[in-house]
């Protein structure tokens, strides 16, 4: 009889982290190299996207404008992918909009200023 240890297994193991696929498969990445699936992504196409109700959040609510959502996953028909880590640009002009909010204060300013003078020729003309 011959004593031997041998391992037919994995070591136990902690969560590490998380990856997100493409088709949007969610997987559970473990310290002792295991790999385990943890869920599925799903995404929605509506007709009229601009029917869609804002519920706050950044979290929209299906309406009769936007019509019944049609349910599929990432890289399948009319379904775009997923990208993992990504972080999505500013669309927005920053000097446009320094440049906006500029004129919007002088004009402010200018709109204070001629209410100002109405209210004191409208007090000059009732102490006449």
């Amino acid at each position: 009889m011959q004593n031997t240890l041998t391992q037919n297994g994995y070591t136990s193991g902690s969560l590490s982290g998380l990856e997100i696929t493409r088709d949007g498969r969610v997987i559970r990445i473990y310290t002792n190299e295991q790999r385990r699936d943890a869920g599925q992504i799903v995404l929605a196409n509506f007709a009229n996207e601009e029917g869609l109700q804002s519920i706050g959040d950044n979290a929209w609510r299906e309406t009769n404008a936007s019509g019944i959502g049609i349910i599929g996953t990432g890289g399948t028909g009319v379904f775009g992918t997923i990208e993992s880590g990504v972080l999505e640009n500013s669309n927005v002009d920053l000097a446009k909009q320094l440049v906006d909010t500029i004129v919007a204060q002088r004009a402010y300013q200018a709109n204070s200023t001629s209410i100002s003078t109405q209210d004191e020729l409208l007090q000059t003309i009732i102490n006449l």
